[in-house]
């Protein structure tokens, strides 16, 4: 038996969209992951990108479940040496939603040239309305 390797024109991709209203974070961004890259598909391989186009909507209707959302801060440097910011998530959901998701799937995806394509491919939202409704994506359910 041999083993498929897929080639860039055998690749289909769909969209999905991913609704994270009253989920917790790390849920929709496992899932978001693993369409992001395409292993959800039978077709998978780790060095081919062939995951799908994701939309997540409602970013600010997610949750952090615990003690995350007072204890959780998100460090950033600042481009002068030695100084590193470092902001709560209280204040991160409340202000940037979509960029505290954009982390947890950033984390989850892997740091190398199709993990960064794969990161593209992602489109997310604070509110329930998107702009990519004539793509006609597929609901995925959690």
């Amino acid at each position: 038996m041999s083993t498929y390797m897929p080639k860039a024109g055998d690749i289909r991709r769909k969209w999905y969209v991913i609704d994270a209203a009253g989920k917790p974070l790390g849920r929709v961004a496992v899932q978001a992951a693993i369409l992001l890259r395409g292993k959800h598909k039978v077709t998978f391989a780790p060095h081919a990108d062939c995951g799908d186009n994701v939309v997540i909507i409602n970013c600010k209707d997610a949750v952090l479940t615990g003690k995350k959302l007072e204890n959780k801060v998100w460090y950033h440097p600042t481009l002068y040496i030695g100084h590193m910011k470092k902001v709560n998530y209280k204040t991160l959901m409340a202000e940037k939603p979509c960029k505290a998701m954009e982390l947890a799937v950033k984390g989850m995806v892997p740091d190398t040239t199709p993990g960064r394509t794969a990161m593209t491919r992602l489109h997310l939202f604070e509110g329930a309305e998107h702009t990519h409704a004539a793509q006609k994506p597929e609901t995925w359910e959690l």
